[in-house]
């Protein structure tokens, strides 16, 4: 099966990307800051320095970390219809924007704070949207308590989406990490059942460079003997959390990936691990991560030859215009730069509905990003290419220069073969512009106003809010 794919490494540079992660990792090691989980990489033959955290990992435990991790990887869904597994074969499953601390409000345009019905609101979107795969807790519920921010906005998601689920950081460490587990295995019908098809899966990101904080990383070692996949997400920032070259931050962020595989395959043998970064170099005028600069298709593109090399499933690129209002207010290049990106190999991208660099998130902007996406993503469909596929013999009935187009095969074919884009989401894409912006708006308000989400059954929903109230109870003394 052909599919388009980007290459940036020669075979020598991807060897020695690799070689030097694996020399950074035993002699300059990586900071962990967690006693407990220092504990276990000791106990695997790690050479822990109690007195400043450092843990040095020979290659014999990244190989054994490597070995270990499964290769393929399911991500369930509460409807299993909407079950997926990666690798994939073509283009990668895109995702929903997470964590936006403010949106435009669908009827007035106000910036405001974002809200747990906000939450709610973009899970049903995400939902109903046929381009969109797996659903981010895509904003962050200010009206919520926030000493359980996590878990509410788990069991938000959960109800209004029935898509797989990817949360992002929680701040409780492993206390939460416990409870989102509980909450999504009374949603699965028990804990072996979510370990078979993992309802959700978790963001955990290390601190660039080469630094794992405690709470992070103990719930991703709780995550990994539950079963639930971990995504290690390295945002390595090119001169400013890595050096500015990029060869630099490649090894760094491969460096950081293959550290976090190795915590995740001591705490649980067998794990699901999803290589991961959101590596990009910051702006030098500004200070600001660059989602769109060039060389973030680099980063992309060489993290995504090594998770191949590697065998891992990998989240290696993100998808979005990031404007600054709904609509595609960027540049050719820069739409360019996004496209590109998701040719880089990578199995999961993320970002429809962001805006502002991911601080913002907008309904309307959910449907642009995914009507592009189902446009752009034709560019990496699988074609087959074979001795029957060649048709040689179809060239041969049809005889030298002679149409094809009245032919039986081409009848039988095209239709596989062939994609034409849909001339009316076409106008949406004019660069530099928010005129598609109010057709957008109106689609997300009837999807809203329709869309219907299977519900969880009442005694498991009672199950599931009384366990949420326990744990708010418990963290507040009461």
């Amino acid at each position: 099966m052909a599919v388009a794919r980007l290459s940036f490494l020669s075979r020598d540079e991807e060897e020695l990307v690799h070689s030097l992660s694996m020399r950074s990792l035993a002699t300059l090691g990586v900071l962990v800051k967690s006693k407990e989980v220092q504990k276990t990489l000791s106990a695997s033959g790690a050479e822990v320095d109690s007195s400043s955290g450092v843990v040095r990992m020979p290659e014999s435990l990244v190989n054994d970390a490597l070995k270990s991790a499964p290769k393929r990887i399911m991500l369930g869904a509460r409807d299993p219809k909407n079950d997926r597994s990666i690798p994939v074969k073509n283009y990668p499953l895109m995702a929903a924007t997470g964590l936006a601390v403010y949106t435009k409000d669908i009827d007035t345009g106000e910036r405001r704070p974002t809200t747990n019905a906000d939450l709610a609101s973009f899970a049903r979107l995400t939902d109903a949207m046929d381009a969109i795969d797996i659903c981010w807790t895509s904003v962050t519920a200010t009206d919520v308590p926030q000493k359980t921010l996590a878990i509410r906005s788990l069991w938000t998601t959960l109800q209004n989406n029935t898509k797989h689920v990817q949360i992002v950081p929680s701040t409780r460490g492993a206390a939460d990490a416990r409870k989102l587990v509980e909450l999504a295995a009374l949603v699965a019908g028990g804990e072996d059942e979510l370990r078979r098809r993992p309802l959700f899966s978790a963001i955990s990101c290390s601190i660039a460079p080469l630094s794992f904080d405690p709470e992070a990383i103990e719930a991703q070692a709780e995550y990994a003997r539950a079963g639930i996949p971990v995504v290690s997400m390295s945002m390595s920032l090119s001169g400013m959390s890595a050096p500015v070259t990029i060869c630099g931050t490649l090894v760094n962020l491969n460096t950081e990936n293959l550290a976090s595989l190795v915590i995740s395959q001591t705490a649980a043998a067998g794990a699901p691990f999803i290589y991961s970064t959101e590596s990009s170099p910051i702006n030098m005028s500004t200070g600001i991560m660059d989602y769109t600069a060039h060389a973030t298709v680099a980063l992309s593109a060489g993290a995504g030859q090594m998770t191949r090399r590697y065998g891992l499933p990998s989240m290696v690129s993100s998808w979005g215009t990031e404007s600054m209002e709904p609509g595609l207010q960027v540049s050719f290049s820069e739409l360019a730069t996004t496209l590109l990106g998701t040719m880089s190999g990578s199995d999961l991208i993320s970002g429809a509905g962001s805006i502002d660099s991911a601080k913002g998130a907008c309904l309307e902007q959910v449907v642009i990003d995914a009507y592009l996406w189902e446009d752009c993503r034709e560019f990496m469909r699988g074609y087959e290419i074979s001795e029957e596929s060649a048709a040689l013999d179809i060239v041969e009935e049809v005889g030298h220069g002679n149409s094809f187009l009245n032919h039986i095969h081409t009848a039988r074919n095209f239709r596989r073969e062939l994609v034409f884009r849909d001339q009316a989401k076409k106008q949406w894409q004019a660069t530099l512009s928010t005129k598609m912006a109010p057709e957008a708006r109106k689609v997300a308000k009837e999807i809203l106003a329709g869309h219907k989400v299977l519900p969880i059954d009442a005694s498991v929903a009672a199950r599931c809010e009384a366990l949420i109230e326990g744990y708010e109870k418990s963290l507040s003394g009461k």
